[in-house]
């Protein structure tokens, strides 16, 4: 497999207006979600995508966050490290999956009763909508090959 990404069209030059839409979607996905949570669904859901970059990005801002890097390294992990993560998290975590792999099993009623528990109505509908966006970040960053190490937390 080839790594250049010289053949790789530039979204954001290319199809500007697209490009700006994702980042206004970007900027209220994750509206009234506590930020370590909100890093936390998107780093998981890079992962499970294969995006480098924003693999990177999200787990620099979680420790520019002062989350601690065991959580980060032990996240593709977490049901074997559960006492990392709040039930919350957790519940967060498993619902980020079942939509990343959507075509795996759908979102079975189990997971998405759980987040359910988890997180009232408004902040459960704020979390589906983030975890969508994330995923479609991971689709601009996988398909445009986006190289990690070239991005500062604010």
């Amino acid at each position: 497999m080839s790594t250049s990404t010289n053949r790789r069209v530039k979204l954001a030059s290319l199809v500007p207006d697209f490009y700006k839409a994702l980042i206004a979607v970007d900027r209220v996905s994750a509206v009234g979600l506590d930020p370590k949570l909100a890093h936390l669904v998107r780093v998981r859901a890079s992962q499970i995508n294969g995006c480098a970059y924003c693999t990177d990005m999200h787990s620099l801002d979680l420790l520019h966050l002062g989350d601690d890097q065991q959580r980060i390294t032990l996240l593709p992990v977490w049901r074997e490290s559960r006492n990392f993560y709040t039930e919350q998290e957790q519940a967060a975590l498993e619902l980020t999956e079942a939509i990343t792999l959507i075509s795996v099993d759908h979102v079975p009623d189990e997971v998405y009763d759980t987040a359910a528990k988890a997180f009232d109505e408004k902040d459960l509908a704020q979390l589906i909508a983030l975890i969508i966006t994330i995923n479609m970040w991971t689709r601009v960053g996988v398909t445009g090959r986006m190289e990690p190490g070239h991005y500062k937390p604010n």
